[in-house]
């Protein structure tokens, strides 16, 4: 199944409350609000206006004219300012269609056409299985684990450290 990538744009809010709401979180930061609010869209959706493009790059994950998840790729700042980290989330009735994996691919390409970067990281919690699947098929590599890193669910949980680098 095809994806393709588009821009957010302040009409999504709609779109962006209903999947942020519906997503499955078990693996997601909890930096994602829940419930999430029209205010949280609103705040989200200025901040990605006044960032992508610049240090970032945000992107609605489109199949079948539906917003069916999000994707970002954040640029670092001061000593890891060449470094950004990849985050993405998809609704559940699009799992195992090979789209997030087109996703990451082409958010990959534009973050290192667009961004001053030359290593895109993502951090996955190990039991992630599908995660990590996603990332391997985009040539990112796992550079190691850090155990007990993240509490998420009243849980201590390892997570795994994987990294793509611009090939120049």
């Amino acid at each position: 199944m095809a994806c393709k990538l588009k821009q957010w744009e302040l009409g999504d809010k709609e779109e962006l409350i209903t999947i942020c709401n519906s997503v499955e979180r078990e693996f997601l930061s909890d930096r994602l609000p829940y419930p999430y609010t029209e205010s949280d869209a609103e705040l989200w959706l200025d901040m990605v206006q006044e960032h992508d493009g610049t240090d970032a790059i945000y992107r609605a994950i489109i199949v079948n004219d539906k917003i069916a998840g999000s994707i970002s790729v954040e640029q670092k700042t001061d000593m890891l300012r060449k470094s950004a980290e990849i985050g993405y989330f998809l609704l559940t009735e699009y799992w195992s269609k090979g789209i997030m994996t087109e996703a990451v691919n082409q958010i990959c390409t534009l973050a290192f056409a667009e961004l001053d970067i030359v290593r895109i990281t993502g951090y996955i919690f190990d039991e992630n299985i599908a995660s990590k699947k996603v990332l391997e098929k985009n040539g990112f590599v796992k550079e190691g684990l850090m155990k007990d890193a993240a509490f998420k669910n009243e849980n201590l949980l390892d997570v795994c450290i994987y990294a793509k680098l611009q090939r120049i």
